[in-house]
């Protein structure tokens, strides 16, 4: 069991039923009345953020989550395959479990699967991931690292945007929390 005292940023907690995960917190004594956390929870299922207010001392449920290591094997349709690097077990998720992570999922790529009561809910993708451009206007030349930025489909489907230079066939490296060109891959 976890009280409003073990808050702190990131910490799960079950909420009728829902596991949530903290996203802020603050503690307030009002001069008047019993003391009470403010809250934003974030839902690890939906990911909607919601406010809560809890009075000082209520006790939580601590979710059954497990994180997995997983590899991604393909996508048929919108179910997305994965298996277990240690049982072999395949497991599928749809796009809504993915959200904006399955446009960097890599065939064979290492991954982490949230699971919630034994069921899959959620995917984490590395923070950054190696792609190859498959379709971008040309390079000219005179377009400098300090210039504009072009849009450059990726090899996952992907669309970003990349420094005028950068060519078809060119390896990039991407942030996958942001969805931005980080640098190119010698």
């Amino acid at each position: 069991m976890l009280s409003t005292s073990d808050f702190r940023n990131g910490l799960k907690i079950e909420v009728e039923g829902e596991p949530y995960a903290i996203v802020e917190f603050q503690h307030v004594k009002p001069g008047k009345g019993g003391a009470f956390v403010r809250t934003k929870l974030r839902g690890i299922k939906t990911g909607s953020v919601i406010d809560r207010t809890f009075r000082s001392g209520e006790k939580f449920n601590k979710p059954n989550m497990e994180e997995r290591e997983m590899q991604y094997l393909y996508a048929s349709a919108d179910q997305y395959f994965f298996m277990d690097n240690q049982t072999y077990e395949q497991i599928a998720l749809t796009e809504e479990n993915l959200g904006e992570g399955r446009k960097y999922l890599k065939e064979n790529m290492a991954v982490k699967i949230l699971f919630y009561n034994e069921k899959p809910i959620g995917v984490e993708v590395p923070m950054f991931v190696e792609l190859k451009i498959v379709k971008t206007d040309p390079g000219v030349r005179g377009d400098t690292a300090s210039g504009g930025t072009k849009p450059a489909t990726l090899e996952t489907g992907a669309v970003i945007k990349v420094p005028l230079y950068m060519n078809e066939g060119e390896i990039i490296k991407v942030d996958t929390r942001i969805g931005e060109y980080v640098e190119r891959v010698r």
